[in-house]
């Protein structure tokens, strides 16, 4: 997951370079870039977080003191949809 959005910043500057040409398919294009960088972030996000809150249940039900470390683990995964957000604001140009 993460290498897709690493490698979608690259393309994205080169579309949005080509954009500045601004067609109406290029404008499309960039807004399925966009799509793209947060749905398969929101997707792998998804799927971690199932792993992980399944592990954690179990982990908590035999040692209930690793409760708040549990819910770092489950924050984690959070970094890729935001990183997916941040890739689409910079493909659409807003920042």
């Amino acid at each position: 997951m993460f290498n897709v959005m690493v490698l979608a910043v690259p393309m994205a500057l080169a579309a949005e370079q080509a954009a500045a040409k601004a067609s109406g398919l290029s404008m499309g294009l960039l807004g399925v870039a966009a799509a793209i960088a947060v749905g398969l972030g929101a997707i792998g996000t998804a799927w971690a977080q199932s792993r992980i809150g399944s592990a954690a249940a179990g982990a908590m039900a035999e040692r209930p003191e690793i409760g708040g470390l549990m819910l770092v683990f489950l924050a984690l995964p959070e970094t890729m949809i935001i990183l997916g957000f941040l890739v689409a604001f910079f493909v659409l140009g807003k920042i």
